[in-house]
């Protein structure tokens, strides 16, 4: 599968970065996942147990999210020390993984020679990006300096009840059990499962998913999503009409491991390969002008708005054209991609409004790449099978029957503030319809997009614990690939007379595309 995007990175430059990382990775990324100590265990209750109490990975304060009001003029600065703050947790995530025989030997291991060190880059970064925001007048939070301490984390999913608080909170609990599970939990096992042929990584190389990540569709009761995000902003009332996109499935093999509205001017700021429809010329480079004049692979030519989200991988040994790269197999994101069979992009209504026309350019994020670290505050996301959409699940994969196709849902905010493309934490200018489906004061509704991405997937199996041929998205390293990271991204680019068209639909209650 080929790749065509536009990157100001020499082909050769690439491969040398991807190259001293697999070397510093041990070699083709093939040790990301010897963490899970006790896959080699009959019982998978133990094996459960005992991988969620060890230091599965690296627990950070998210920065950018308590960066609520950076001054446009600090913004470049500041994204590209975020962006470095995100390289350095999958550096020392990297470590981690490649070190679990020092770390059985050594109680003190990983805090001394991974934790400490991270420390100290992170508070010389979020000390910079103190300066970038005070250096155009602005007031920095005065607390940044106290995210800057990381903690070990062990490798269960958040639960919805966790609140956003179950990244940090939980955190300081791992940090005082840290020295017991290094010592305690008899992480040996991981240098055992090392040298003794990739146990723990399920023979994919990949940290995660594992076999607890997965439930069979016919044991996830109808209507049981659990999270507050994403619901369907539309119904039976108010402004009842829809507008689809059609804008293929990514048919053009446009593929980057950028990510334009976290990280412009970063390449490799998403850790992660992303699909594109619509608009392709989206890469960390694009300007709001690059996007306007861009060609669209959407069928009405006024869309050049972009819709992209992680790639959704078979973790078969295929050797994809970015097994060697940064974001593709250097960082534990391996196997064949699989572009979605159908990838609906719908625009929906209010329950209680009319909806007004979104702005050019406004960005939208939807969902938590960090989920499983961060909490479930910004998860937003729905595994489903087709025929039996009314099961959706969070927190896991699913498998479907024979016959059955996984299904992607992503609801997103439809509430906008009336002034602000964009916030500072991407995430403040726009909301979420709350429980009687209206907007929040001060917000307007805008219309919905829902994406409905399905795709042929051969069903995993599971035997003695661990999963055969397992299916994931892309993500960062230290996210272990867990189902409640997956997320969604748009950049409304449609030209004005389509945009009242899609507004005139949805308030007139017409179905239009």
């Amino acid at each position: 599968m080929g790749r065509n995007t536009r990157k100001r990175r020499t082909p050769l430059a690439t491969k040398a970065v991807a190259a001293s990382a697999a070397l510093a990775l041990g070699g083709g990324g093939l040790i990301w996942a010897n963490f899970y100590a006790s896959a080699h265990e009959e019982n998978p209750a133990n094996q459960t147990k005992s991988a969620g109490a060890q230091i599965a990975t690296i627990q950070c304060p998210d920065v950018g999210q308590k960066l609520t009001d950076v001054p446009d003029g600090a913004r470049q600065g500041v994204d590209k020390e975020l962006a470095n703050l995100d390289k350095q947790i999958t550096e020392a995530y990297s470590r981690l993984a490649s070190t679990r025989q020092a770390q059985a030997g050594d109680p003190g291991f990983v805090n001394n020679a991974i934790l400490g060190p991270l420390k100290s880059k992170r508070v010389a970064a979020i000390d910079r990006i103190g300066i970038n925001i005070r250096r155009v007048g602005g007031n920095a939070p005065g607390n940044l300096e106290q995210l800057a301490e990381c903690q070990g984390m062990g490798a269960e999913q958040p639960q919805a009840n966790d609140g956003d608080g179950g990244g940090q909170n939980n955190g300081d609990q791992n940090q005082g059990g840290q020295d017991q599970n290094q010592g305690g939990d008899q992480n040996q096992g991981g240098g055992q499962d090392q040298g003794g042929g990739q146990v723990g990584d399920n023979g994919n190389g990949a940290a995660g998913p594992v076999a607890a990540d997965f439930v069979n569709i016919n044991d996830v009761q109808p209507n049981s999503r659990d999270l507050p995000n994403g619901l369907a902003a539309n119904g039976d009332s108010g402004s009842t009409g829809s507008f689809t996109a059609k804008c293929g499935v990514n048919e053009n093999n446009l593929f980057n491991s950028d990510n334009l509205i976290v990280a412009p001017g970063v390449d490799n700021g998403a850790h992660h390969t992303h699909d594109y429809v619509g608009n392709q010329d989206n890469d960390a480079f694009s300007s709001d002008e690059d996007l306007a004049n861009a060609e669209t692979s959407c069928q009405n030519q006024g869309d050049k708005s972009t819709y992209y989200w992680p790639v959704l991988r078979l973790q078969d040994g295929t050797q994809e054209f970015d097994a060697g790269d940064l974001g593709g197999g250097a960082e534990g994101n391996v196997g064949k991609i699989l572009k979605a069979s159908q990838a609906e992009l719908k625009f929906v209504g209010n329950k209680k409004s009319d909806v007004v026309a979104m702005p050019k350019f406004l960005r939208i994020i939807t969902g938590d790449a960090k989920a499983f670290t961060n909490g479930l505050a910004n998860a937003n996301t729905s595994f489903s099978c087709t025929g039996f959409e009314d099961r959706q699940v969070t927190d896991k994969y699913v498998i479907c029957p024979e016959g059955s196709q996984v299904v992607r849902t992503s609801n997103f905010q439809s509430c906008w503030d009336g002034q602000n493309i964009d916030s500072a934490n991407h995430r403040d200018h726009v909301a979420f319809v709350q429980a009687d489906g209206s907007c929040p004061n001060g917000f307007q509704a805008i219309p919905q997009l829902q994406a409905r991405l399905v795709y042929d997937v051969p069903a995993p199996t599971i035997e003695n614990g661990q999963v055969k041929a397992p299916y994931a998205v892309d993500g960062f390293p230290e996210q272990l690939h867990k189902p409640i990271t997956d997320h969604n991204d748009f950049i409304n680019v449609m030209d004005e007379n389509l945009m009242n068209q899609v507004v005139q639909c949805i308030n007139s209650g017409e179905d239009c595309e």
